[in-house]
């Protein structure tokens, strides 16, 4: 296994190497199964992207894109699937509710119904995978070697969850054999954790706490940011702040962007003010925000050292940035100025620089998944003025469909 990073000098030596200018972008918008809602959580190497759209029902099915449409990929026999990026070889991450009642009452994947919902993963079927021996769980990234983590309940009752969670719940590892399950531990102390980010070397990052602090609901944070190498937890200085440190996205050069409170804990959106982070074992870097914006919610890292996330002033209005050349730019100054989308939340950036993610649809209001692709030849000016404005007021209704995602998404 290739040993984490003890410094981001090597790779931030290799971001500036790499990309010399930032890049402009077209659009693609993915559109919905016949609903008003989608949105992209992932996307490969070859440029397919996978997510979840709703249909007219209402209920929203996970997606894979083929080309500019999407192959809606089905559930586990309830209303309510999500996906997330494929691997090279098409395998996608999935988490699918079953038509079963969860016993306890528990909603855990957020989709309202209180159904069982459970991780799998689609390679032209969809194969659920096993939980810990509790009700439920999500798979969130499968890796080029058919490696999957995500998160599972256990057996263990535990008195401090947050009603109606009754079990506690574990960081996961599965594959990358059929029927492999590994659980990854929390930090001493603490009880149940995420996992959020993979590499291809099988390093995993996410977030540990007590059933009490790091609850499924409203937002699956916990306070303490882990990285997981050979199944073994290690914790990561965080900004200062107590109430918040994961990690969401490690490459494969083992640089991992996460978020953490700062030390002053100023209420604000989600919960305190959050910056997006750079982890390393040489400490924390706070990459800011675009502007004077509030906080900024980071979703993945390529190898490229190029990150994305979202940049959200105080009361929830996100808007979608790129980090790279130790700069937080607006995309929307990246995109044409007549583009019928504006980009809220990026989810995920591949090694070609493609992102893709949320966007409002400006002439309906409407949130759908989009696609944008670096134009060859054309950039922006080297040296990028930072960006004041504030960003765009959305509609209430897009500010909740922000939490909601937070809370389902863990980042």
């Amino acid at each position: 296994m290739k040993p984490i990073l003890t410094s981001i000098a090597a790779g931030s030596l290799l971001a500036a190497l790499a990309i010399a200018q930032t890049p402009r972008y077209t659009v693609i918008d993915l559109g919905t199964f016949g609903g008003t809602l989608s949105s992209a959580y992932g996307i490969n190497y070859q440029g397919r992207a996978a997510g979840a759209a709703n249909l007219p029902s209402g209920n929203q099915h996970a997606f894979l894109s083929v080309g500019e449409t999407m192959l809606d990929l089905g559930t586990l026999g309830g209303p309510n699937s999500e996906a997330s990026g494929p691997n090279s070889s098409y395998a996608v991450p999935i988490l699918a509710e079953t038509s079963k009642k969860d016993p306890f009452g528990n909603d855990f994947c957020g989709f309202g119904t209180n159904l069982i919902c459970l991780p799998a993963v689609w390679n032209g079927t969809m194969t659920p995978l096993p939980t810990l021996g509790g009700n439920n769980g999500e798979a969130l990234v499968i890796n080029n070697q058919g490696q999957l983590i995500g998160l599972a309940e256990n057996s263990t009752r535990d008195s401090t969850c947050p009603a109606p969670q009754a079990l506690d719940f574990e960081a996961v590892l599965w594959g990358p054999n059929p029927g492999q399950v590994q659980e990854l531990p929390p930090l001493h102390g603490d009880t149940v954790g995420f996992a959020f980010g993979l590499n291809n070397y099988g390093q995993v990052v996410g977030t540990s706490g007590t059933c009490a602090t790091t609850p499924l609901l409203p937002f699956n944070y916990g306070p303490h940011a882990v990285l997981w190498q050979n199944g073994v937890p290690t914790a990561f200085a965080n900004l200062g702040g107590t109430m918040l440190g994961v990690g969401v996205g490690i490459n494969d050069l083992g640089e991992i962007i996460g978020g953490s409170d700062l030390p002053s804990e100023l209420p604000g959106f989600p919960f305190v003010q959050v910056h997006a982070t750079l982890y390393s074992q040489s400490g924390p870097v706070d990459l800011g925000t675009v502007g004077t914006d509030f906080s900024s919610l980071p979703t993945w890292i390529n190898n490229n050292g190029q990150a994305v996330g979202a940049s959200c002033d105080d009361m929830g209005n996100c808007r979608a940035f790129l980090w790279q050349n130790k700069t937080m730019i607006d995309i929307n100054t990246l995109i044409p100025a007549n583009s019928s989308l504006y980009l809220i939340f990026p989810e995920s950036i591949n090694d070609a620089g493609e992102i893709v993610g949320t966007g409002l649809q400006t002439s309906t209001g409407e949130t759908h998944a989009f696609v944008a692709t670096p134009i060859p030849g054309s950039a922006a000016k080297a040296a990028v003025e930072p960006d004041l404005s504030r960003p765009m007021v959305l509609p209430e209704s897009v500010r909740k469909q922000v939490q909601q995602r937070l809370r389902k998404r863990g980042r």
